[in-house]
């Protein structure tokens, strides 16, 4: 019920914008955040947005990536800038639907509903 997109290669120092949709017949989530999860590597928290508009971001991104929410479309993106190799992973758009804020239980990789995931992938 969540789809990922705008996944792709991209050299250091790029940008890339990735969007998340929610869709369903009885019930449409909207994405809370983004984690990631490189090759070899546990899954770990990108960042997030609250209920509110609140956002938060893990400090390997912080200044470098935005998260950003169209309620109306129920659709949730990731704008990064300036990418580094490290950032090389498969991208999942989640939802945490029983935390006060959408965002608490992402940071512990959990969540309600998971996306698929699209691949970033960035080259030197």
């Amino acid at each position: 019920q969540l789809a990922e997109s705008g996944g792709g290669v991209v050299q250091s120092g790029g940008s890339l914008t990735l969007s998340c949709a929610g869709s369903g017949s009885a019930f449409r989530p909207i994405g809370t955040g983004w984690l990631r999860q490189a090759p070899m590597k546990e899954r770990e928290f990108v960042a997030g947005i609250s209920w509110s508009g609140g956002t938060y971001y893990a400090d390997s991104v912080k200044g470098r990536f935005t998260i950003s929410r169209d309620n109306a479309k129920n659709a949730l993106f990731l704008h990064m800038n300036n990418l580094e190799p490290e950032d090389t992973a498969l991208y999942y758009c989640a939802t945490d639907l029983q935390s006060w804020n959408g965002v608490e239980r992402l940071r512990m990789g959990q969540a309600d509903y998971w996306g698929q995931g699209t691949q970033v992938t960035v080259s030197s």
